[in-house]
């Protein structure tokens, strides 16, 4: 297991370095080989703030915890990692053993009252588009607890957007280019 520690607004430190790596040591017995885990330990006011990415067997898993004390942060963080690892290895278990994942629903056409709201972009954030399946971007979106996950269809080559209904089931929306 390949592990890093950033430092940002925060002076490095070899023992919140040391502390970090320590706690990613409880995660060793969820992952496949190999397996690469971030940490972007960082300070904003009086937030500590402990970021991790864990990518592994081309699963991508991330936390984030922010608290007044860094150790803290790193505990919680490792705590909400550990929970998720477990989901996944779970989830890849039952994949191999029964194969029975949900079907996929095609998407709908929003209301005219969703569209009538002016929305505004809040958050902007870098995603890496995978090759994956169908079946493994719906255990990836169940892992990371998101409502959509971009991906590349590994059988169609094109870009498709899974996410997460209002009732509980999934939609996939599947580009084509002309």
């Amino acid at each position: 297991m390949h592990v890093t520690v950033t430092f940002r607004h925060l002076d490095s430190s070899d023992a919140l370095r040391r502390y970090a790596e320590e706690k990613t040591e409880r995660l060793v017995k969820y992952l496949i080989e190999p397996a690469e885990v971030h940490w972007v330990l960082s300070v904003e006011k009086i937030r500590h703030i402990a970021d991790v990415t864990i990518v592994t067997n081309g699963v991508t898993i991330k936390a984030q915890e922010d608290t007044e004390d860094m150790y803290s942060a790193i505990d919680l963080v490792i705590d909400k990692l550990e929970k998720q690892v477990k989901r996944y290895k779970e989830r890849l278990k039952d994949h191999k053993t029964h194969g029975n994942l949900p079907p996929t629903k095609k998407i709908l056409v929003p209301s005219q009252e969703e569209s009538a709201r002016k929305p505004r972009i809040v958050k902007t954030e870098n995603m890496f588009i995978k090759p994956m399946s169908v079946e493994e971007a719906l255990m990836q979106l169940e892992l990371l607890d998101n409502d959509f996950l971009v991906f590349t269809n590994s059988s169609t080559s094109n870009i498709n957007v899974l996410y997460r209904r209002k009732d509980g089931d999934y939609g996939l929306i599947e580009t084509q280019t002309r």
